[in-house]
């Protein structure tokens, strides 16, 4: 593999006008001023950047690139889907045929009758629209009552504005406030007590009025920025009776926890809890063409099949001819390969590896399942004290495995791991070895063990 060469020249202007002409996505500007990075190459679980600089990309593009970069096979499905017909829109009555197969495969992986998809492009497009579609649905059911929505505290569903209303994060949604009415927060599921998390979520509905609500939207894992606690035993099936019980929809956001990164192809299904509304992205496509998905229960999808009830709701480009090639050869590599049995696999072997880290007196608990993995920093991990936020240490740690050849993501003193599917044991071993040296390095940099840099010895 021979990468593009570039003077320091073009280089130096590259990132100039990087800065000058483009606001990134969650900008950070700290580490824009430090050395903006420019990537011009990917494969495997690697990226090159415009220097020629390998780094393993342990967090999977953003959860996207779960089969990891440069699959030929997709290369191949978008060109010949080009050469045939690049785009037509899915509006009013059309449609086209790699969005159809898209549509059957769904309806056959999708867990429970989870079987009708409205296509959107990304993640957070899905979730505003399964908010409309609950609130529609009500509608057409002679309920318009029903528009409040139960959402959780420290969960996220987007950055459209019905999606920052849900999100239970306040630093998302603090500069756009006043946002949507009718938006209630249940409390984040306690762990190891999902009864007393029921209980007044049940409570909250009594207050609100039963037949006020539309719809409750939660993550049934929680996403990378609080860690990936696991819910609690039975917390899921309770939700569940309690939407059964009051006649209100369920919409589970498996946008970073669908197709495969829990060890099945749908977190929830490792409780057996199916939702009226699923909503999915990232890894959907594998990272090559934006597209999402909000994918209904027959159920409430016929409310929206008569003529003058249709689902209000569209976009140019949702279910773009082109992005439903790429996915379906994404679809079929998962399936080829058993990525979702390797994330099984090796998600038991990355736990015990993780669990080792807690011999530095830096680290408490690892969290998560399959291949999705939060580490946390702590300053006593037997009382659970954290570290003094203004040492940034995780974001040291970060630069430091950057520096390193490895890309960290860390949301403050949490590091998070979510590599492809693809990703292997030998690499696993890489990962935690670089962690763990980065841990050491920072207890040193930062004197956070006096006496010594580990519990027990340090790691090569």
């Amino acid at each position: 593999m021979e990468l593009v060469k570039f003077t320091e020249q073009s280089k130096s202007e590259l990132r100039r006008d990087a800065l000058a002409h483009i606001i990134p996505h969650f900008a950070n500007n700290a580490n824009l001023a430090k050395n903006p990075k420019v990537f011009i190459r990917g494969e495997g679980c690697y990226l090159y950047d415009i220097e020629g600089k390998r780094y393993l990309d342990t967090f999977a593009s953003l959860l996207t690139t779960i089969c990891g970069h440069n699959r030929t096979e997709i290369a191949s499905a978008v060109q010949k889907q080009m050469a045939d017909l690049e785009f037509f829109p899915n509006y009013e009555d059309t449609f086209t045929v790699p969005l159809i197969e898209l549509a059957r495969k769904l309806a056959r992986i999708m867990p429970g009758d989870l079987s009708v998809s409205f296509f959107v492009n990304s993640g957070s497009e899905a979730n505003e629209t399964a908010l409309k579609v609950a609130r529609q649905y009500h509608v057409e059911r002679g309920e318009p009552h029903r528009y409040k929505v139960i959402a959780r505290k420290l969960s996220y569903h987007a950055t459209t504005l019905g999606g920052i209303s849900a999100t239970g994060l306040p630093w998302f949604r603090e500069y756009f406030e006043p946002l949507l009415p009718g938006v209630l927060f249940a409390p984040a599921a306690r762990k190891n007590d999902g009864l007393s998390s029921l209980r007044e979520m049940e409570r909250m509905i009594e207050f609100e009025g039963p037949k006020s609500i539309s719809t409750i939207i939660m993550d049934p894992i929680p996403g990378s920025n609080t860690g990936f606690p696991l819910p609690p035993d039975g917390y899921l099936e309770g939700v569940r009776e309690l939407c059964d019980k009051h006649g209100i929809l369920l919409i589970f956001d498996e946008v970073q926890t669908g197709f495969g990164k829990t060890g099945k192809w749908f977190a929830c299904e490792h409780w057996n809890v199916t939702p009226d509304i699923m909503t999915i992205g990232k890894g959907f496509t594998g990272g090559y063409i934006p597209l999402g998905a909000t994918v209904m229960t027959t159920k409430v999808a016929e409310r929206f099949r008569a003529p003058g009830h249709e689902l209000r709701s569209g976009s140019t480009y949702g279910g773009h001819t082109v992005a439903c090639a790429a996915t379906l050869e994404n679809l079929a590599i998962i399936e080829r390969d058993h990525l979702v049995e390797n994330a099984a696999q090796l998600g038991q072997y990355v736990s015990a590896e993780l669990s080792k880290l807690r011999r530095y007196p830096i680290v408490g608990d690892a969290t998560g399942i399959g291949l999705l993995w939060a580490v946390w920093l702590m300053a006593d991990p037997a009382t659970g004290r954290g570290l003094d936020s203004s040492l940034h240490v995780g974001n040291w740690i970060r630069d430091w495995c950057w520096d390193h050849g490895m890309i960290l993501r860390n949301n403050g003193d949490i590091l998070v791991l979510a590599p492809a599917l693809i990703i292997t044991r030998e690499q696993v071993d890489e990962i935690i070895g670089l962690m763990a040296q980065a841990i050491e390095a920072a207890i040193e940099h930062f004197n956070l063990d006096g006496k010594a840099a580990t519990r027990g010895g340090h790691t090569g």
